[in-house]
């Protein structure tokens, strides 16, 4: 019942922006505009600025992301909404509005230099945040997020440098660490074919890059450097990825238990906040919602099943690259050591 109303509020959204955008183009585009508007069509006008600068941006927002409405995000619908009435609407009677664009773009730099403003703030204070964490010996890819957030703010900007930050340094600067082991500490990933499968994945992407890029060079030089530098992207993201997730196993510490798997995804778990463990058998029949259920199943040529699903009295907000967030009430993991994981577990509660 609930996805029928949701499909029918998206349907009816859907058609009011057309409805907007289409009244609009046929008032200024077609055969009838010099019968049907006047010769002094300001207030016309001011209606149709109205409908790009407020009703169209706003429709359009419903229907990216519901009630998440930023004041950027409605801001840069609103520029682009006032650009496109300029295009729309004829010279003639526009004369008298030239300035509203020119506002609108205006008042965009301004937010964009705000934004520049933000990142030079993180940039000053980044070598003090680093110091906050090697201080505190807590792994960047928990302690990393929260410390931007509470020095500089957390702007979704700059939740995207983190993350690209930590893409980095785990790709570049964190080979001469050691991956901890045994007492808390519980890897995913070494019963599986999870780094293989990445190893894999870099091969392919370099042998790619070496075969195709003069091919494509020799047709178009914009495309083969952009089609270059994504593919560099990617494998520092893979290796990245790989050192990620060896580095950091999940872990069980001040009564609250860390867990990871690469930079893709993390939580954390209050022992407070468990409501209720399934292990085993119980836990690999569960069918698992996608939804409600945030998995830490390392990736292999089959299907595994989780050790364990964990059950949160209230939801638990877990992170994901480039910063965005999502509340889950369960999490279903599968460990290298189930065994002395429910030990340790059984002992902490």
């Amino acid at each position: 019942m609930t996805a029928v109303q949701r499909d029918r509020r998206f349907y009816i959204l859907l058609s009011l922006l057309f409805l907007v955008l289409g009244s609009n183009t046929l008032l200024y585009r077609s055969p009838l505009t010099p019968i049907v508007l006047p010769t002094d069509a300001n207030w016309v006008v001011v209606g149709s600025l109205i409908d790009f600068a407020i009703v169209a941006p706003l429709l359009i927002l419903y229907l990216k992301r519901g009630k998440k409405i930023t004041v950027k995000s409605f801001i840069t619908w609103m520029v682009a909404g006032l650009v496109f009435a300029r295009f729309l609407i004829p010279s003639a009677y526009f004369e008298s509005f030239t300035y509203v664009p020119i506002a609108a773009i205006g008042i965009e730099a301004l937010l964009v230099l705000a934004e520049l403003a933000l990142v030079a703030l993180l940039a000053w204070r980044l070598p003090g945040i680093i110091r906050w964490i090697k201080s505190q010996g807590e792994s960047p890819l928990f302690s990393l997020t929260p410390a931007v957030e509470k020095s500089v703010g957390n702007h979704m900007l700059l939740q995207v440098l983190a993350s690209e930050f930590l893409m980095f340094y785990y790709a570049f600067a964190s080979w001469k660490k050691q991956p901890p082991s045994g007492g808390a500490y519980f890897s995913l990933h070494k019963n599986s074919s999870l780094i293989a499968f990445y190893v894999m994945l870099i091969h392919a992407i370099v042998i790619e890059t070496a075969a195709v890029h003069w091919m494509i060079h020799e047709m178009s030089v914009v495309f083969s450097v952009i089609t270059l530098l994504l593919n560099i992207y990617t494998v520092i993201f893979f290796i990245g990825d790989i050192q990620s997730i060896r580095l950091n196993p999940l872990f069980v510490q001040r009564e609250k238990i860390f867990v990871s798997l690469g930079l893709g995804k993390r939580i954390i778990i209050p022992m407070e906040a468990i409501k209720d463990i399934k292990w085993g058998k119980e836990a690999e029949e569960e069918k698992i919602n996608q939804k409600e259920t945030i998995t830490f199943i390392a990736k292999d040529f089959e299907t595994l099943p989780p050790h364990c699903i964990i059950e949160f009295k209230k939801p638990l907000t877990a992170n994901f690259f480039m910063g965005f967030k999502k509340t889950y009430t369960k999490a279903a993991i599968r460990l290298d050591e189930p065994d002395r994981f429910r030990s340790l577990i059984d002992k902490e509660q």
